[in-house]
Formats: C-alpha cells, sequence, structure tokens
C-alpha cells in the first residue's frame, strides 16, 4: 500500500475517533469551550518554539515576551478553527495596540500549499506560522481546535482544549490579562 493511501486511511480513522467520542468542534457548535484564568502562582512556562512564517522567516515564541499572546493551533479542514479566526482577527486588530498579539499555528500536513490559498481568501493580520509534531506535542495538542492565553511573562494563563472557543469568553481574559501591566 503506497504511503500516502495509509496516511489518509489513518487521517479518516482519526476523525472518525474523534466523532465517535464527541472531539470534534464545528462551526454551528452550541456548546463552547470556556476557560478560567490560572492564578499566576499556577501558570506555567509557554514551551518556545521555532516555527517558519510563509515567507521562510524563523519565528520564535520567546521573542513577543512582553505581549499578551493568543496562540492558536488550527487547521484548513477544521470548521471550528475557521469559525474562530475571524473572531481572533478582530481581538488582533482591538486590543493589538494595548500589548496583544495571535499568532496561529497551522496543523496543515499540506504546509504552506495548502494554508496560503485559504489565507489569502479571508483577511488576517496576525503571524501565521507552519507547526510541526514536536511542537504539537510540547503544547499537548490531541485534536483541533486548540487555543492558550499567554501572559506577558510567557506563561499559559487559560487553555482552550479542543472546541470551538466562546468569544466573550476570550475576550473577557484578554482584557482581565491587558489590565495587568
Amino acid at each position: 500500500m503506497h504511503i500516502a493511501s495509509v496516511r489518509i486511511i489513518l487521517t479518516l480513522a482519526s476523525v472518525l475517533v474523534l466523532i465517535l467520542t464527541g472531539r470534534v468542534a464545528t462551526a454551528d457548535q452550541t456548546t463552547t469551550v470556556r476557560a478560567v484564568l490560572q492564578s499566576v502562582a499556577d501558570r506555567n512556562p509557554a514551551p518556545n518554539f521555532s516555527l517558519d512564517n510563509s515567507s521562510g522567516s524563523t519565528v520564535e515564541l520567546k521573542h513577543y515576551r512582553g505581549k499578551v499572546i493568543l496562540l492558536d493551533f488550527w487547521a484548513t479542514w477544521c470548521h471550528g478553527c475557521k469559525g474562530e479566526i475571524p473572531w481572533f482577527s478582530k481581538f488582533d486588530r482591538k486590543y493589538g495596540s494595548k500589548g496583544f498579539t495571535v499568532i496561529g499555528v497551522s496543523m496543515d500536513e499540506g504546509g504552506w500549499k495548502v494554508v496560503n490559498p485559504f489565507l489569502a481568501g479571508i483577511k488576517v493580520h496576525y503571524p501565521m506560522l507552519l507547526g510541526d509534531k514536536p511542537t504539537a506535542e510540547q503544547f499537548g495538542i490531541n485534536a483541533l481546535p486548540d487555543s492558550f492565553l499567554i501572559d506577558r511573562e510567557g506563561r499559559i494563563a487559560a487553555t482552550y482544549k479542543t472546541g470551538l472557543v466562546n468569544k466573550d469568553d476570550v475576550e473577557a481574559n484578554i482584557r482581565a490579562l491587558l489590565s495587568k501591566p
């Protein structure tokens, strides 16, 4: 069996398992993921990574220290992910001047040849990076979408695991983190 066929079968099997266990989020999903901000004492450092952007430059998470970051792991095939991107773009525009940024990490296996055409059809002003397996493992990514709010000190303040985020909850947590120097 050709390796591409094996990958397709494994991907389809994984999606089926996620559907059967209820771990796939869709854009029309009524239940959304909320997260409580961790106390400062309970926050763990976000793992650093070095990932490439679409122009081939390497971006490291540590270079964003001092900003509040919404780190979003997503893929073009993920309906929930695509539903969140316009919200995240709005947050980036609204709070960017206050020390906030969104960083998108695409987990698409097809790389930039899949991601760039998707991004060309929407307006995203925040950095987009191409993820890899080691980075996904560092953040415990098992399904998408997964998002993390990272405080100015580079610590994970809130985790939105496997599901469409609650837009108002994310925005409230962003405002709370931005209110702290």
